[in-house]
């Protein structure tokens, strides 16, 4: 009996031994079987997820190509409405002077009945048409109107049609070239005039200096253009920037720090480098490239095809790296052999060759992409003294100028230079006696550069922080007196927030007009639009 206990107790306890274990396994199996489900849910929803991203992205490169397609077909359709306007607008003209045409060959048959008449029908064709030329060519009294009746009796031929003279066509060309490019125009000014009236007083002022990066940023040196340039130009958008040798340490660099410092700025920049040539060629010596030489060699040849080639090996370099003005080529006469501030920086000392070699220099320059800015008006080749130290005086005669120093600026509009740079040169003798610089003397700036000479570019000063300017004037002084004796744009200031807000303060109060801003910055955006077209 107790044997039976024993093994029923046994096998009691296996069975729940094993009952136990059953339901911890069913337990785990569920626990397996609900995880599995969460997993699947969680990649069902993650596959979900996924290709609704897929779809968004469809949708919205579909929506980019839809909205692209309506932009090229707008594109499209007005290149298309242009293309018909001009070709009715040319017909009509071909149309006029056809018409023209047609009206002379009957005035010319009518000519060769007259002279078959008064030949009383004996002489042949060919005798009459002559006839007729010599009749009608004595009653307009001009050789010209026989050429022409020698031509219709040509067109007469066979094989040959009675269409328009080809220099009727011609003028029909011109014409509509002509009209063309004063529509060009107009559209150019109409975009200028709404980039000036959005902007405030603040980016106005700003557009009217070009700075150094240094100036710009306040770092020591600049070498790149980083976060704190992006910073600066929000802040000031200044109308360019002027760069030096301390700024170049390579060619990469160079490319970058411009290509960025261009890219940062709301509106078109001067990235402008004194690079005339010989002593003075910031990038060619930092990077090692071929040096032009001094003017001084090339004047001396007599050569101007050697200014052009000049001019125009300096702006391939420039513009390779990123730069679109140089301020050059020096255009003084050098009338002074004492005279070492300028030296060879100069053509030479014969006014007729300095203008032959400035208007080559500046179109080697400019045809090249590169603005030109001759320098240093009224002219600084007289002088002894150096305007980086300190007051500089010429005893020249407004007629003495006329007869030499202005020769070469002159020259230089003639050829479309883009800038034209007013030193800081007292010069009584244009003044009636007055001695305050040229850089901020009506006299010179307004009357004579504009009036008489007829100039209508950009005038710049040069640098504001010269001794000659910042011995005597303070920063916003000084920007103030420029641009109220005409100077569209000043460079280097002393201190460039003093004159920024100095010019800003006297428009605020009246002391200048913002028309007068609004002018000198319509004539800035003209070069910057023009070059970037």
């Amino acid at each position: 009996m107790k044997v039976i206990d024993t093994r029923f107790s046994l096998w009691y306890s296996d069975s729940r031994q094993q009952t136990a274990d059953s339901r911890q396994q069913t337990a785990d199996m569920l626990a397996e079987y609900l995880e599995a489900a969460r997993m699947a849910a969680a990649l069902r929803r993650s596959e979900s997820w996924r290709m609704d991203d897929r779809m968004n992205r469809r949708e919205q490169r579909r929506r980019r190509r839809r909205r692209n397609q309506m932009i090229a077909y707008i594109v499209a359709g007005l290149i298309l409405a242009g293309l018909v306007f001009g070709c009715i607008f040319a017909a009509r003209y071909i149309s006029g002077s056809a018409q023209g045409g047609d009206s002379g060959s009957g005035q010319q048959n009518g000519g060769e009945t007259v002279g078959e008449l008064n030949a009383d029908g004996q002489a042949d064709s060919a005798q009459a048409e002559v006839s007729g030329r010599e009749e009608v060519s004595e009653q307009v009294g001009g050789s010209e109107q026989t050429g022409l009746f020698e031509q219709s009796g040509a067109s007469e031929q066979p094989g040959v049609s009675g269409q328009p003279e080809a220099s009727e066509q011609a003028g029909v060309s011109a014409q509509t070239d002509t009209a063309a490019a004063q529509g060009t125009a107009e559209a150019l000014e109409e975009q200028i005039s709404g980039y000036v009236e959005a902007m405030s007083l603040e980016e106005k002022v700003a557009g009217l200096f070009i700075i150094t990066p240094e100036q710009l940023t306040g770092v020591g040196t600049a070498i790149q253009a980083g976060e704190s340039t992006r910073e600066a130009l929000e802040k000031y958008p200044v109308g360019g920037l002027v760069y030096f040798a301390r700024n170049i340490q390579s060619a990469s660099q160079l490319r970058e720090m411009l290509a960025n410092t261009s890219s940062y700025s709301r509106y078109p920049l001067f990235l402008g480098v004194d690079e005339e040539g010989g002593q003075v060629a910031r990038v060619a010596k930092a990077l090692g490239l071929e040096n032009v030489g001094p003017m001084g060699q090339i004047g001396a040849s007599g050569d101007p095809s050697r200014a052009y080639a000049a001019g125009a090996s300096i702006a391939s370099y420039l513009k390779e790296y990123g730069f679109n003005l140089d301020f050059a080529p020096v255009v003084d006469v050098l009338t002074n052999p004492d005279n070492t501030v300028i030296g060879d920086r100069s053509f030479g000392s014969d006014p007729a060759v300095v203008a032959q070699m400035t208007a080559s220099a500046v179109q080697g320059l400019q045809e090249n992409g590169v603005s030109a800015c001759v320098k240093h008006f009224p002219g600084h080749g007289n002088t002894a003294g150096d305007s980086h130290e300190g007051q500089v005086e010429t005893d020249r005669t407004l007629e003495e100028m006329q007869a030499a120093e202005f020769l070469p600026f002159t020259a230089g509009m003639e050829a479309g230079v883009d800038m034209v740079m007013v030193g800081h040169i007292s010069a009584p003798g244009l003044t009636d006696g007055d001695k305050l610089p040229a850089s901020m003397n009506e006299k010179i700036i307004t009357d004579i550069l504009r009036g008489q000479l007829g100039y209508n570019g950009i005038v710049i000063t040069d640098a504001m922080n010269m001794s000659a300017i910042s011995q005597y004037y303070t920063a916003d002084e000084a920007a103030i007196r420029a641009l109220k004796a005409g100077a569209d744009m000043i460079l280097m200031p002393e201190d460039f927030v003093t004159a920024y807000e100095g010019v800003i303060a006297a428009v605020q109060d009246g002391t200048i007009a913002e028309e007068r801003i609004d002018d000198s910055l319509k004539r800035v955006f003209r070069v910057k639009f023009r070059a970037e077209g």
